[in-house]
């Protein structure tokens, strides 16, 4: 059992920028980060493998750089040029594979979620 914690979420205007951080209490494969706007189905956003490779979604290609620190277990979502559409619940996600998956059930674990709200 892998336990994810979200934290980084908070309310900008649009154009600036937040750090979403997901600490994993043990060892996990395949990681990424989802959001769900109010009415809206969960949607994938990036993922990331054990090697650092990648996937973003086309709304935040060149926006948003996931990254992950394999020692200490710890996710980033680094977020620029935040849009009003970007306003979401923001979720890390762990599983097994496979690997950059953006269909939620791929995901074993998942945290409590973290706000993001952006102004315009």
């Amino acid at each position: 059992q892998v336990q994810l914690v979200e934290s980084g979420g908070g309310s900008v205007q649009a154009g600036g920028s937040l750090r979403l951080s997901c600490a994993a209490s043990g060892y996990t494969y395949y990681m990424g980060w989802f959001r769900q706007a109010p009415g809206k189905e969960r949607e994938g956003v990036a993922a990331i493998d054990r090697d650092g490779d990648t996937r973003y979604a086309d709304s935040v290609q060149g926006r948003f750089n996931i990254s992950k620190d394999n020692a200490k277990n710890t996710l980033y979502q680094q977020m620029n040029s935040l849009k009003p559409e970007d306003t979401a619940m923001y979720y890390c996600a762990a599983g097994y594979g496979p690997a950059h998956s953006f269909r939620v059930g791929v995901y074993n674990y998942w945290g409590q979620g973290t706000q993001v709200t952006v102004s315009s």
